[in-house]
């Protein structure tokens, strides 16, 4: 989950030097009705509550507490109230530039919304308990990465999640950020940069922002855990079974690695154990952060089975531990700032079926040095899609999306600017000579006089899309789809480009007429699911780390 211990900054070929330094849309209800401020039918001290009631009440607000790191399984009842709203870490949800926020979610014809939550491992030394975790002294209280980042979609009819990891070596364009307390502006990257170091630019709402530009998808909240509350919370419920298909011992003879040391088959990891499993890459695998990100989906579905079957948390002593430290560890939005507010998501989050559970880490391509990587291209724009448009990722719901419409009205055709790019190379043909220029005659005489060739973009598309940098521009990318037959699903925001923007695909290499495929709402192959349901879940272990 987090970086291997011992190495100043963890990255796919060792050490690096660090870097320099609303309320949501109303899905979520913050306050359930029935229920007064303190999860009682009053305030929790009226009426004939007896010792089964309260022991149930802390029962099921540990759970709540859970339930909101790990996917959410079930929850009711508050425990000191005002004073673990207190605990509650609260920062900015998106702290980029207006101009790139994706739009809101749109409700389905039920009226219901879905969720989309970013999920955030922090490897903060901020603490004296953070730094003996991870090690590496010499970066103690230094600007922290987002080693673990991941986007959960919650349906908008609740019957299904799907969550997408980000390796946490992606190389991203990060935005503009401007850190809400300090007021410091860091400038967007001119380069390629590791998306994890987007949490050092003014904290996690650039991590949101870097997220929101990649995909387009409107995030409505985020949390965010540190190293001790990974700790705190695995040893709170007593441990969850992970499994290994042989005897596994994450140590270098440098010095790297977690240090995780496990016989094989499955063991139930808590404590220090669990927080090595989660940041375990040298051992997993082929070494990578891919297998690493795979070995935390393995602990986040075994977690939430473990919780939603077996209640063991029945002590109150250590409930109030519980609430503490989990309360404690906590950073989340400012429309989440209450455990009521944490209550009333984990209540949406309790009505997925573990079955509908699925998780998935984004389809990537090796860079070219091969040490990180990067988004597969239309592999991971389908991915983003599928959720953008709220269709499970398991496939069990598959179903044909109506055309995309806009707010904002089209300009007249030949008032619409359109540049055409030549995008029809594919790996085993070169691009067809002067595509552009005759799919820009065709415009023209479509009656978008004011469509131009632009020969200084070559880029590869499989299919043929649209793209435009802005909502206000949205509408006229959509009217000249319509013209062309082209479906409104290929039409995307961008901010590569500087107007409303048609790539010919090499699915047009010829002809005046493009035939548009029929939506695919398929998974692509290079997106491996790991299925919520799926007991028999077992690490391969690299033969190098056996022991």
């Amino acid at each position: 989950m987090y970086d291997e211990g011992g190495e100043s900054v963890r990255t796919a070929d060792g050490p690096r030097p660090r870097p320099d330094g609303d309320r949501a849309d109303g899905t979520v209800p913050l306050r359930t009705r029935e229920q007064g401020p303190h999860g009682g039918d009053d305030d929790g001290r009226h009426g004939t509550t007896g010792r089964p009631r309260r022991r149930r009440r802390i029962l099921r607000w540990s759970a709540m507490v859970l339930s909101v790191l790990i996917l959410g399984t079930a929850g009711a009842g508050y425990l000191y109230y005002r004073h673990l709203n207190s605990n509650l870490k609260k920062d900015d949800l998106n702290i980029g530039d207006a101009k790139d926020r994706a739009a809101k979610s749109k409700p389905n014809a039920a009226g219901q919304t879905p969720l989309n939550i970013l999920l955030i491992g922090s490897d903060a030394r901020n603490s004296t308990a953070n730094q003996k975790l991870g090690g590496a002294k010499d970066t103690f209280d230094t600007p922290p990465r987002a080693d673990v980042q991941m986007l959960l979609h919650l349906s908008a009819d609740r019957t299904n999640m799907s969550v997408v990891s980000m390796p946490r070596d992606t190389l991203l364009q990060i935005p503009k950020c401007t850190d809400p307390k300090t007021g410091k502006t860091y400038a967007a990257s001119t380069s390629l940069t590791m998306t994890n170091d987007s949490l050092g630019r003014g904290g996690p709402g650039c991590t949101v922002a870097t997220w929101e530009k990649l995909t387009d998808i409107h995030i409505d909240h985020f949390v965010m855990v540190d190293f001790a509350g990974v700790v705190s919370m695995a040893d709170a419920i007593g441990g969850v079974p992970v499994c290994v298909d042989a005897n596994i011992y994450s140590h270098t003879s440098t010095g790297h690695g977690s240090g995780l040391k496990l016989e094989k088959g499955t063991t139930s990891v808590k404590g220090k154990q669990a927080l090595q499993w989660l940041r375990t890459r040298y051992g997993f695998e082929d070494g990578s952060d891919i297998g690493r990100t795979k070995a935390q989906h393995q602990y986040m579905n075994s977690m939430v089975r473990q919780l939603r079957e077996n209640a063991t948390l029945s002590n109150p002593g250590k409930l109030r531990g519980l609430a503490e430290t989990a309360t404690s560890a906590l950073t989340v939005d400012q429309s989440l700032g209450t455990v009521g507010d944490l209550y009333d998501l984990s209540k949406e989050l309790k009505k997925v079926p573990t079955k509908r559970i699925t998780m998935t880490t984004m389809p990537w391509v090796y860079s070219s040095d091969g040490n990180r990587v990067l988004p597969k291209p239309t592999d991971a724009d389908k991915v983003w899609r599928l959720l953008r448009e709220d269709i499970a990722l398991d496939g069990k719901d598959k179903k044909k999306t109506a055309e995309k419409t806009s707010s904002d009205p089209a300009a007249a055709d030949d008032k619409i600017a359109v540049q055409v790019q030549n995008g029809t190379r594919t790996s085993a043909l070169a691009p067809v000579p002067g595509r552009a220029s005759a799919v820009t005659e065709l415009l023209v005489g479509k009656g978008f006089t004011r469509a131009k060739a632009d020969a200084s973009a070559a880029p590869v598309e499989d299919t043929t899309l649209i793209r435009y940098p802005s909502a206000d521009l949205e509408g006229d990318a959509l009217r000249l789809a319509k013209a062309l037959g082209i479906s409104s699903h290929a039409v995307e925001k961008s901010t590569d480009v500087s107007g409303v923007t048609l790539v010919v695909g090499a699915d047009w290499r010829e002809g005046t007429t493009y035939k548009a495929p029929e939506d695919d709402d398929s998974t692509p192959a290079s997106a491996k699911l790991d299925k919520g349901s799926d007991t028999g879940a077992c690490m391969h272990v690299n033969p190098d780390y056996t022991w």
